[in-house]
Parts: C-alpha cells; structure tokens; sequence
C-alpha cells in the first residue's frame, strides 16, 4: 500500500518516537519501583513492549517505501537516545552527564554518516 510521498517520509518517524518512548518505559520505567516483585515487573513490561512492537512494525514497514533498513535502524537508535535522555532526566532524575552526551552524539554522528550517500 502506498501514501502520499509527505506521509511516507514522517508517518515512520512518528511511529518510531511513540514506539521509543514505550519500549523505554518497558525497559526502565520500573526502575522507579525497585520493591516491585520482579515477575510483575516483566509482565507488565512485556504488555508495555507489545504495544512497543504494534507501532515499530508499521513504522518500518512504511518506512521501507522510501528509507533503506540501515536508515531506518540509524534513525530508530537516534530517536531512542533523544527519548532516553529525556526519560532519565524528566523520570528518573537522573539528567546526563558531559560523557553521556558526548557518546551519544558519536552515535548521531555515526547515524549522520548511514544517509550520507
């Protein structure tokens, strides 16, 4: 199925932001309730990562009409950087520090260099 080109180009990237922010918050939300019982915790983050996968799905399957998978690989691990930092200032409070930053911007640099033809 194709979209108009606009949608095709911002559709996946909206998808990958929303998909980012749960799977962040399976991966780390319960790191705000270290009494939680484990076995809780992996349940309610593998219910968090399913709602995760219906949206990274669809974001690469419409993705692919006109990015390449190392473009859209490149592009997901930049959006979960800017979500992560996010999440660990605004959530955990725990904001980054100068190294954290700095490695991050290598991986945006390295993501820069995968749409660099």
């Amino acid at each position: 199925m194709r979209y108009p080109a606009m949608l095709e180009r911002l559709l996946p990237i909206g998808l990958l932001l929303a998909s980012n922010l749960f799977m962040t918050f399976a991966w780390y939300g319960h790191l705000r309730f270290p009494n939680a019982p484990l076995g809780w915790v992996i349940l309610i983050s593998w219910g968090i990562a399913l709602l995760e996968y219906s949206l990274m799905v669809p974001a690469n399957r419409i993705g692919h009409l006109v990015y390449s998978a190392p473009q859209l690989k490149g592009m997901q691990e930049v959006i979960t950087l800017l979500i992560f930092a996010g999440f660990s200032a605004g959530y955990l409070g725990q904001p980054l520090k100068w190294n954290h930053w700095a490695g991050f911007a290598l991986i945006a640099v390295a993501a820069w260099l995968i749409f660099w033809e």
